[in-house]
This record gives C-alpha cells, sequence and structure tokens, in this order.
C-alpha cells in the first residue's frame, strides 16, 4: 500500500526525486521548501524555488517556513500524521521533533559515498578533491550531520573532465530512483539500515568566495580540478589584463595539458603554465557575457603567448 509522505526540498536536485515519489503512487501530503526569494537583476522579483514550483505543477500542497524551530512549527509537521519524510537539499536543520515526527523517521538522499562529503557541498568537494567515484546514498537521519545509517546505496564515477554541474546532473537521476526504490521497500518493511562507519569521514563544507579564484602556483591536476569542481556554479576565475584594463574571467572548462613556464603565463592556444604542468582552457566566460570556446575568446579578445593570467 502506497506510503503517506512529507517531502522537504528546494533546488533543481531534489526535483526529480519529488517526481518520482509522486509518480509512484505514494501521497504526498505536503512539500516543505525554502521561502521564494529574491532573484532578478534588481532582485525586486520573489522566486518560488524549482521543488516549490515542481510541487504545484503536480497540484501538491506546499509549505515554506522560515524556520523548523518554533512549536508551532513541530505540531504542525506531527498533524500531517505521515509515515515517512523525504529530504533532498532541503536546506534548514530538522529539529528532532520533526525527524521523530512521522510513523518511519525521515530519509536522506545524500550526493556522496559517506561518510566521505558529509555536509553541504559534497558534489563539488569530490570533483575538486580528484576523487575517481561518488555516489548517492539513502539515509535514514538523525541528529549528526550526514551521520545516519544507510540503506541504499548506488556508486558513479567521476570521469577525468567531467565538471560539477554535469555530475549533478547524473546524481539527481540515479538519486531519485534509489530513493524511489528505498520508500518502495520501506512500503514493505524490508530497508535494512546499515551504521556509517567513522574510518575515512570527510566534511564538505559550503564553497566560500574566497577558494574560487584560481591559483596558477598549483600542479596542473590541482588547478584543473579545481575548475571543473567550480563550473558552472558559483565558477573559478582570474584576471587578465586587456589594454591596460584588469578584467575578470571565469574558467568555465579546462584540460590537462604539456609545457611549463611561470605560473599564470599564457604559453600557447589558451594552454596556461601552473605550478607543475599546464591547463588549457576549453570554455571562458568574461564578464557580462556569455560562455564561449577558447577559439570564439580568441577572436573577441588579444590574449598572445606570454601574456599573464592572475
Amino acid at each position: 500500500m502506497p506510503l503517506r509522505l512529507v517531502f522537504m526540498g528546494t533546488p533543481d536536485f531534489s526535483v526529480p526525486t519529488l517526481r518520482a515519489l509522486a509518480g509512484a503512487g505514494h501521497e504526498i501530503a505536503a512539500v516543505y521548501t525554502q521561502p521564494p526569494r529574491p532573484a532578478g537583476r534588481r532582485g525586486l522579483e520573489l522566486v518560488k524555488s524549482p521543488v516549490h514550483q515542481a510541487a504545484e505543477a503536480l497540484g501538491l500542497p506546499v509549505r515554506t517556513p522560515e524556520s523548523l524551530k518554533p512549536t508551532e512549527e513541530h505540531a504542525s509537521f506531527r498533524a500531517l500524521k505521515a509515515d515517512a519524510a523525504v529530504v533532498v537539499a532541503y536546506g534548514l536543520i530538522l529539529p528532532k521533533p520533526v525527524l521523530e515526527g512521522t510513523r518511519f523517521g525521515a530519509y536522506n538522499g545524500h550526493a556522496s559515498l559517506l561518510p566521505r562529503w558529509r555536509g553541504a557541498a559534497p558534489i563539488q568537494r569530490a570533483i575538486m578533491a580528484g576523487d575517481r567515484e561518488t555516489g548517492v546514498m539513502v539515509m535514514k537521519m538523525e541528529k549528526g550531520l550526514d551521520t545516519g545509517p544507510v540503506g541504499l546505496t548506488e556508486r558513479v564515477p567521476i570521469g577525468p573532465d567531467m565538471t560539477a554541474g554535469e555530475l549533478h546532473d547524473v546524481l539527481k537521476e540515479k538519486g531519485a530512483l534509489l530513493m524511489a526504490k528505498a520508500i518502495a521497500k520501506l512500503e514493505r518493511k524490508e530497508l535494512r539500515l546499515e551504521s556509517q562507519s567513522e574510518e575515512g569521514t570527510t566534511y564538505a563544507q559550503k564553497i566560500s568566495k574566497d577558494e574560487t579564484r584560481v591559483d596558477w602556483r598549483r600542479p596542473a591536476r590541482e588547478v584543473h580540478n579545481h575548475i571543473r569542481g567550480l563550473a558552472p556554479f558559483p565558477g573559478a576565475w582570474c584576471t587578465m589584463n586587456l589594454g591596460g584594463r584588469s578584467e575578470r574571467l571565469k574558467l568555465l572548462r579546462a584540460e590537462l595539458s604539456e609545457g611549463s613556464g611561470s605560473p599564470g603565463t599564457v604559453l600557447d592556444d589558451l594552454t596556461v603554465a601552473c605550478g607543475t604542468g599546464a591547463v588549457r582552457l576549453v570554455t571562458l566566460q568574461r564578464a557580462g557575457g556569455k560562455p564561449v570556446s577558447a577559439g570564439d575568446f580568441l577572436r573577441g579578445a588579444k590574449l598572445e603567448k606570454g601574456d599573464r593570467l592572475s
């Protein structure tokens, strides 16, 4: 018999899971998501989250509390009389009364191979660290940060040039299928949970603005991982000098290349020297412009051999 669920999520990453659960015939008692936020060039328009929009398209009731800490929110949640909560990148901390406010508890879809990369930015951190594999897991939530026992796992290879955006799109679909499978097992009382090991624990801290700038003094492989791990958002960047004016340049795709020189020096065809080795820039974006290929970029900007990026 289908379960009565509460879904809790906010970004695009969460949407396939919501659709998969609704499509499987489960009753979605309510969808919790972050409140509409200012957006647009002037920030004057309030925009609903991707999950909010998807829920409305499915005809599902939506709740957008600023916080789940107030006791009235606990009572409102329990009043839904749900069998379980499904949480995918919601963005708010779930207090104990909410974690325990359903018959079977809360289940989180997490984009890493726990206990590696607990926390906010597991996709970006895995690529930035040069990991060759990641995955998605369904975990029963408890008070600790991503510490709960795991029910299901699917492993996913990380290609040598794969960007965070590309990995995000793979994992969101894999995660939706895995969660649907987990909830089906929960419905049949067949979901088996296994405690996480504490060995190999790492934390995926939220990406801060002060770490997005490229440090050309680092080895080429680290620079390459840095660029692809931050693409397309927030984007790794550097500055270049055009006509005596410094301009910010976002780097969206690169490849490992051959060559050597002073870090940050353009060697040829947008191959840039690093601390050791070099990377070739493939996709770039000037301030206020659109992403373009290296060839198109060079037709619009005179960046020549011997120029420096910093």
